[in-house]
Parts: structure tokens; sequence; C-alpha cells
């Protein structure tokens, strides 16, 4: 089922997610939601907070990322098919070079800018039968899943651009609260009138 995704300013988008035990309620079918939420809106990743639940869940996808002819074709292998399910995520290790990529979120539609971030991560995390994890990513897989995690610590990819860049999105922010954004996906506005 394709749920509606929360945008900008909804406060679930602010809350650190709570873990979860393989007992939580229709966690599989939670799952397969977020996943056809996220293909539906053409997206790479998507945390739960963006469909309104406060746990510690997101999922990626990094297959769309596959297409882009500027990788390296051992890149593209890799990105083509990487679909996983983070389940009470814990960031163990960020480190490698600092780079940027202008990055999006399905959340704050219409809004992209350039997010510097560690080229290299160690994640702990239990995938959905509740296998615990822990692996190493790096390049664009590492950034999608960095974007996610952030989601579930309660923080958006807009707290990590410049004062002066925030300043400059500050109005189409305004919008996407105030239920003007117009996606072409299903979105919950936190501030439309007669919502």
């Amino acid at each position: 089922m394709i749920l509606p995704i929360v945008g900008y300013g909804d406060p679930v988008l602010r809350k650190v997610g709570e873990e979860i035990t393989p007992e939580y309620p229709n966690l599989k079918e939670t799952i397969a939601n977020m996943y056809e939420t996220m293909y539906n809106a053409y997206g790479v990743g998507l945390a739960a907070q963006q469909v309104g639940l406060n746990i510690r869940l997101f999922v990626i996808d990094t297959t769309p990322f596959s297409d882009d002819e500027d990788l390296p074709t051992e890149e593209q292998k890799q990105l083509n098919g990487f679909k996983r399910t983070f389940i009470n995520a814990k960031m163990l290790k960020e480190d490698g070079e600092i780079w940027s990529f202008n990055e999006g979120c399905l959340s704050i539609p219409d809004v992209r800018e350039e997010v510097y971030r560690n080229e290299r991560i160690t994640i702990e995390y239990c995938d959905e039968d509740f296998n615990l994890k822990t692996e190493v990513f790096d390049g664009l897989i590492a950034r999608v899943i960095q974007h996610e995690y952030d989601h579930i610590e309660g923080i958006l990819f807009t707290d990590l651009i410049s004062t002066l860049k925030r300043q400059l999105v500050k109005k189409k922010l305004q919008n996407i609260m105030d239920g003007k954004a117009r996606p072409d996906y299903r979105m919950k506005f936190c501030n439309k009138k007669g919502r």
C-alpha cells in the first residue's frame, strides 16, 4: 500500500526513532509498504519517520543511481540491485574523505543542495529477519545510508547546509509546510488548511 509521505515541518521528522523488536505490529507489511511508497515516489531511500512512524527503520534501493554514466562501471555494478532494510541501526564510524553530493529528500520536494559527508561508514543494524550485521559501505551507498540514518536521528539534510543556503530555501520550506508544494506523489503537509 502506498503511504502518504510526511512533509517538512511535521514534528515526527524531528524525533529520534525508538528501537523495535521482532514483535513490532505488522512489521513485514510496514516494510513492504515503505518500499512500495519509495518506488512510487522514485526515491532511493525512505525512513519510517517519513511515513509518520517514530521507529528506527529505513529502507534503501540504490538501483536508480546505477544508470549514471558519469560513475565508474564498478560503482554502477555495486549500486545496481543494492536493496536493504535497516532496523535499529547504529552508526559505528564515519571516515574517509569528505565529499559533496547534491541531495534531495522526498519529505522536502523541490529542494536540492550540496551536502558534505564522509565517504565511508561502518554501521550495525538488523535486517528484516532481525539478523544482526556490521558492515562497511562507501561511495553513494554510504551516502544514501547516511541520509536515511539521519532521519531516524531526527536530522534533515537541510540541517547540514550553510546558514546562507538555508535562508535561500526558506520560502520553499514554508511552502512545503503550508501544502503548496506539488510533488507527483502523495504527501501529508503539516500546516495545510482543512487537514
